[in-house]
């Protein structure tokens, strides 16, 4: 028994579904982000202006999503016998890092607008924020439920990119508020709203950046998916306890080597055999594996 192909097609159908929804956020993020900035330029809004290149930003990175999730789902081959998983790691280590680019590049635009004098932006700014707000959050949601689903980091990436744009979009509909009311010498408060903004859009971004890297680094999976995989494995007769068991996580997937103890009486057909079952209980799980190494250890 090789790799789990049965797995290899699932992946398929659930990069599918990441595929189809990044490539609805670069359609809607494409057409947000022309009404953005030519909203912001005959308003007067830096921080409209900002939330379109915002925009921009996430076209590159839906498209970079998009792409970690067709390669990561290929099949292992000779030139990569562990898959092409962590394509869709590094997807979302280049959306993260994209990220915190951008939370610093509108922190810096930020000050300067705020040392800059400028007119106070028009009403219609704020008519236009509303709509944006609500079809980014929107999509922020798709996303989120969608990566959650099926376990793309690349893509839970990208939903929180759409809420940075609810976000911005949020601070700038405050700012523009608060100018608006407040009159004369409130000019900037878009601008210290979009400041604001840099601060959680970096924040979020640092966060999904740590997460990314954690995979490119075969961290530790959690205590509870490592509990399922020894808990099944103890249910395959012949196995009398667990000794070892490695996990990492690649892409959409895990590959699991496991230590398995049995009777050291038995031939080594037996513990042969037994290894295949464990194998064959953990594939027939739902828990994601795509292959499984077992090891089989005498008890002492």
């Amino acid at each position: 028994m090789g790799i789990n192909y049965n797995q290899v097609f699932v992946n398929a159908n659930r990069a599918g579904k990441g595929m189809k929804m990044a490539f609805i956020n670069i359609s809607l993020s494409m057409f947000l982000s022309a009404v953005k900035i030519v909203t912001g330029f005959l308003g007067h809004s830096y921080a409209l202006i900002t939330d379109g290149i915002e925009s921009l930003v996430d076209i590159f990175s839906s498209t970079v999503v998009w792409g970690g999730l067709k390669i990561g789902v290929r099949p292992p081959d000779s030139n990569h016998p562990f898959g092409y998983g962590k394509a869709e790691s590094l997807a979302a280590m280049i959306v993260s890092g994209t990220l915190l680019g951008v939370a610093i590049g509108i922190a810096i635009q930020s000050v300067k607008e705020i040392l800059t004098p400028h007119h106070t932006p028009a009403l219609f700014t704020l008519f236009v924020l509303v709509g944006v707000i609500l079809v980014k959050e929107l999509m922020y949601r798709f996303l989120l439920k969608t990566g959650e689903e099926i376990d793309s980091n690349a893509l839970k990436a990208d939903a929180w990119h759409s809420r940075s744009d609810a976000l911005t979009s949020l601070a700038a509909f405050i700012g523009i508020s608060i100018s608006l009311i407040g009159g004369k010498g409130y000019e900037s408060a878009d601008d210290w709203a979009a400041l604001f903004a840099s601060g959680v859009i970096f924040f979020n971004g640092f966060r999904l950046l740590k997460s990314a890297v954690a995979d490119i680094m075969d961290a530790a999976v959690s205590l509870d998916f490592e509990g399922k995989v020894k808990s099944l494995s103890k249910t395959v007769p012949g196995v009398i306890d667990i000794e070892k068991c490695r996990i990492r996580k690649s892409g959409l997937d895990f590959f699991i080597e496991i230590h398995i103890i049995v009777d050291g009486k038995i031939s080594v057909a037996e513990g042969h055999r037994i290894g295949h079952e464990v194998k064959q209980a953990l594939f027939n799980a739902d828990l994601c594996i795509i292959d499984v190494v077992t090891h089989v250890e005498p008890v002492a």
